[in-house]
């Protein structure tokens, strides 16, 4: 047995180096669309004559149009081409872009801004590209891996160039000129893609599943549309409660529809697989703090000690160095992830990253007083985010059936997001209460007590339910060993 899977061991991606490459800048571009944008939203909210408070409708939006587009993408993606759906995807982002610096209408700019996040699905489709092009390789799940790392440390990488170059550029130029740099980035993509990735071979065809996309589209609305009204009109509010609900409830003919659909969008059946169901649970619950605790953990760098007793009063250059330093960990995360899954297996390597997650945010609850005390917790926190999110996209196409691989790969994605949303909606309730000083602008100390704990304990719970993927999972299928010519 061990002499079958040692030459996987020391696969290198050989003739997939160069698609690697040229995705490579793919995802450095959807990177720098994650942190270009930052520094400037109070300047965005100035030209487009809005309140701050406005600005999160942009954040809003855009988290829920991702939510609704992975699923069809990446099943449209299986049908007819990962590289297909790539550049589609890629127009829209790059056409919705150039609206931005040409408008100061908020109808619109929410617009343009809700249709960028079609970038989205831009990492689960390249890596069922990657994957279904290495099909016919040795070691096809190192492969995988090794170049998810890659693109993720490529992602990261643009995160931290598109922060300090956002930063940089609106000091120096017009808003609109500003604006307009991402659109090249994302245009030039699109050309990379178009001339320097070929098709994933033998598409799987069949009938797209209209009726499940609407009424998962219904569910998604009503849900994360809930969850943003408990967030502005607080947890008491009964409306807001019915609307969630009734996303929940709308599942059910979602689900039921799926089970009866010759060629269902989502096969609803992999949620009760012993290798991916653990991965979908991990990637809601990773959700809950790699998009549900970033803007918490900023604002209690910022908040000053002096006044409020608790945060570090630290400048905004300081606090980017935090979140630097994070996102340097990450990278580091995501490189070495392959290499660490080879001397153990996957499954312990994704248990060992989401270890690290919990105990990086449990360590906040005694280290929070110095700025020393939140790197040293950011960097192990950041360690484990980078493995998770390069590791669990990769994770489960080896798992998923050949014809669900890039519904599989998005499903991580759209699981990852529900779970962001609904951690923001609780700590935005957290955070608000027990705060005594009706005019104080920073959240309660209770607030940030819940943050950690909330973070720390999902992602020790994701490293519980690891524990019981099966020991192989995740490696080559043996039945594709010899496939078929």
């Amino acid at each position: 047995m061990s002499r079958t899977v040692a030459p996987s061991t020391r696969v290198t991606l050989g003739t997939l180096a160069g698609v690697v490459g040229f995705l490579a800048f793919v995802e450095f571009t959807s990177g720098v669309l994650q942190g270009y944008y930052t520094p400037m939203l109070t300047d965005i909210a100035r030209h487009l004559g809005i309140h701050d408070a406005d600005v999160n409708w942009l954040e809003g939006t855009q988290l829920m149009l991702s939510a609704l587009v992975v699923p069809a993408f990446a099943k449209l993606g299986d049908m007819i081409g990962h590289k297909r759906m790539l550049l589609i995807s890629t127009a829209i982002t790059a056409a919705a872009s150039l609206v931005l610096p040409f408008t100061d209408s908020f109808a619109v700019f929410l617009a343009g801004w809700a249709l960028m996040g079609f970038y989205v699905v831009w990492l689960p489709l390249e890596i069922a590209l990657i994957w279904s092009r290495a099909r016919r390789m040795q070691g096809r799940s190192t492969i995988t891996a090794r170049a998810s790392g890659m693109l993720v440390a490529a992602l990261e990488a643009g995160a931290i160039i598109g922060a300090l170059a956002g930063g940089a550029l609106i000091d120096a130029l017009p808003l609109w000129m500003v604006l307009l740099v991402p659109s090249i980035m994302i245009v030039i993509c699109f050309f990379v893609v178009l001339i320097g990735v070929r098709e994933s071979p033998e598409p799987t065809g069949g009938t797209f599943d209209t009726v499940g996309v609407v009424l998962v589209s219904l569910a998604l609305i009503a849900f994360t549309g809930g969850l943003s009204l408990l967030r502005l009109n607080g947890p008491a509010d009964l409306v807001s409660w019915v609307v969630v609900v009734l996303g929940v409830a709308l599942l059910v003919p979602f689900v039921l529809w799926e089970l009866r659909c010759a060629d269902p969008l989502i096969d609803v059946r992999m949620f009760r697989s012993p290798a991916l169901g653990p991965v979908f649970l991990t990637a809601g619950l990773f959700g809950v703090s790699v998009l549900g605790a970033q803007a918490p953990l900023s604002t209690f760098a910022r908040t000053d000690p002096d006044t409020y007793g608790y945060g570090l009063g630290t400048s905004g250059f300081a606090t980017s160095l935090i979140i630097g330093v994070y996102l340097i960990a990450m990278v580091a995360g995501a490189l070495l992830y392959p290499f660490v899954a080879r001397r153990v297996t996957p499954r312990i390597a994704l248990v060992g990253a989401a270890v690290l997650v919990g105990l990086g945010f449990l360590l906040f609850l005694p280290m929070h007083d110095s700025y020393g005390q939140v790197v040293t917790n950011m960097v192990i926190v950041g360690a484990g985010s980078g493995a998770l999110v390069a590791a669990l996209p990769a994770a489960a196409a080896s798992a998923a059936p050949e014809t669900q691989t890039g519904v599989a790969t998005g499903l991580t994605n759209s699981v990852k997001t529900v779970g962001g949303a609904i951690a923001s909606c609780v700590f935005g309730i957290a955070l608000l209460s027990h705060v005594t000083d009706a005019g104080a602008t920073a959240g309660s100390f209770a607030g940030y007590i819940t943050v950690w704990v909330v973070c720390g304990v999902t992602a020790l719970v994701a490293a519980v339910l690891l524990l019981f993927v099966p020991k192989q999972a995740f490696s080559d299928r043996a039945a594709e060993a010899t496939p078929a010519v």
